[in-house]
């Protein structure tokens, strides 16, 4: 399985009526810092965000988690076998699995399984992903920007 994602982008015309921006096959691939590939599909800088405009923000350089007030929106595809990238981000998550099986180790070494169709929502916590099949496991990921809880701890 390789990341193949179709976006689709609405918009207006110049007469205000609703539009297809743009729709093709995602080519920006890159990898994270845990080695495993992604594709962003979208980023916003502010809350409210900016719904007009041409530019497209998937191809900008951005690091794992958004702005303060911003969001993320990629889909990564986790490699078998691969050992977990412990990080934590200020962010809210939402993760949807939408193929395969991975394992979300928590610092305390805490696991939680997770199989296509499942969701979580994951409020800061120090985490990894591990993918502990033979077949890749593709995972969407939504980060919304948040503030630092006030009783984490720094496991990394």
């Amino acid at each position: 399985m390789t990341l193949n994602i179709r976006r689709i982008v609405t918009g207006h015309d110049e007469d205000g009526n609703a539009i297809i921006s743009s729709d093709y096959v995602m080519d920006n691939i890159h990898n994270l810092r845990s080695g495993n590939p992604q594709t962003l599909l979208w980023q916003t800088e502010d809350t409210p965000a900016n719904v007009d405009g041409d530019e497209d923000p998937a191809y900008q350089t951005l690091e794992i988690e958004p702005p303060e007030r911003g969001s993320i929106f990629r889909i990564l595809e986790l490699q078998p076998k691969k050992d977990p990238y412990m990080h934590r981000t200020d962010t809210i998550d939402y993760a949807i699995c939408m193929s395969g099986e991975c394992v979300m180790i928590l610092d305390n070494e805490l696991e939680v399984e997770m199989k296509a169709g499942d969701v979580m929502v994951q409020r800061a916590t120090c985490h990894g992903w591990a993918n502990r099949s033979d077949k890749p496991c593709q995972i969407a990921f939504i980060l919304i920007g948040g503030k630092e809880p006030a009783n984490h701890h720094h496991a990394l």
